[in-house]
């Protein structure tokens, strides 16, 4: 069995690998039980897994599996630049997303679509504090926040904020995005997590 490392492509085997997960770092525990922290690849989600409950994913199915979704946002792009009126203005956005390889797509898309974007890197717990700079930096007419989220293991309520990962950073940066915005003018929000039971 190869043995699992950072960046590995991988899917959890108790959950008949229904994700593919990048493995973001590798936690050894006391008791030499290693934990792996994982971001999910295609989708916005992030988790934790035994290092034997996870499997390496095949190159070639991973290379298909990324083709697939990025073929279904060109169409999605495709059929947004058609039906939009060519003398259509949007506002000025500035984006903050949680992870670097995200971050880098969102770019992409909004230069496909002819969008002025700002896109910045920001971990989701760094969001908060450095959000009223940014916003008086840049002057966006709309703000995007994005990030992974995912339930904490064993968490129990569903309603509760602090059973998720980084649910409570982006409630904190809107709060502050909004306070901004009281002194400043009118701002459009979008902030999204996408959690999921894990």
């Amino acid at each position: 069995m190869n043995k699992i490392k950072k960046g590995d492509v991988v899917g959890r085997i108790s959950y008949n690998k229904d994700i593919f997960f990048i493995v973001d770092r590798i936690i050894t525990l006391k008791d030499n039980t290693q934990i792996a922290i994982l971001k999910g690849l295609t989708i916005r989600i992030k988790a934790d897994s035994l290092i034997e409950d996870l499997e390496l994913i095949d190159t070639r199915i991973v290379k298909n599996h990324i083709n697939t979704v990025e073929n279904r946002m060109i169409s999605i792009i495709n059929k947004c630049k058609k039906n939009t009126r060519k003398n259509y203005m949007y506002g000025r956005i500035l984006h903050l997303d949680g992870d670097s390889r995200y971050a880098q797509k969102s770019m992409k898309y909004y230069r496909n679509m002819g969008i002025n974007a700002i896109v910045k890197n920001v971990p989701e717990s760094r969001q908060p504090r450095i959000i009223g700079g940014l916003l008086d930096r840049y002057r966006p007419d709309i703000l995007v926040i994005t990030g992974h989220d995912g339930m904490i293991k064993n968490g129990t309520g569903y309603n509760d904020i602090y059973n998720y990962r980084n649910s409570n950073y982006f409630v904190k940066t809107v709060k502050q995005a909004r306070m901004w915005e009281n002194y400043v003018g009118n701002l459009s929000i979008f902030a999204r997590s996408l959690s999921k039971l894990l």
